[in-house]
């Protein structure tokens, strides 16, 4: 009885990974051939061009990192939650206060326009 759970699931999860892999090629394949063609000129492409293209990105922009979670990005996240279980509840707030000034600015334009208000 488990084994077949198991069995359907990994079919399941091969469906939809097929699913959402195609539909994600069409909508490359479409707008390649909606935008790209009248815009820069090019040829129009097919639906297995537009698998290639897919795969090709995925080479030269997001790379193989392996499982998820398992990536230069989850070490620095768990580098960070370990530096700030030893900070000092000083030090704590201190961090705090100066990522708030950071994205502060940010917002500057929406925070003018606020106190303009009242």
């Amino acid at each position: 009885m488990h084994k077949k759970f198991w069995i359907k699931k990994i079919i399941g999860f091969t469906v939809m990974a097929a699913a959402f892999g195609s539909l994600l090629s069409y909508v490359v394949m479409r707008l390649w051939n909606g935008i790209l063609t009248e815009v820069v000129h090019v040829s129009p492409i097919s639906f297995l061009q537009a698998i290639g293209i897919l795969v090709l990105s995925k080479i030269l922009f997001g790379g193989f990192h392996g499982r998820w979670g398992c990536g230069p990005r989850h070490h620095w996240k768990n580098e960070m939650k370990e530096k700030w279980q030893n900070m000092s509840p000083e030090e704590r707030e201190k961090m705090k206060e100066e990522w708030r000034n950071k994205c502060r600015t940010w917002r500057k334009p929406n925070s003018q326009a606020t106190t303009n208000e009242q």
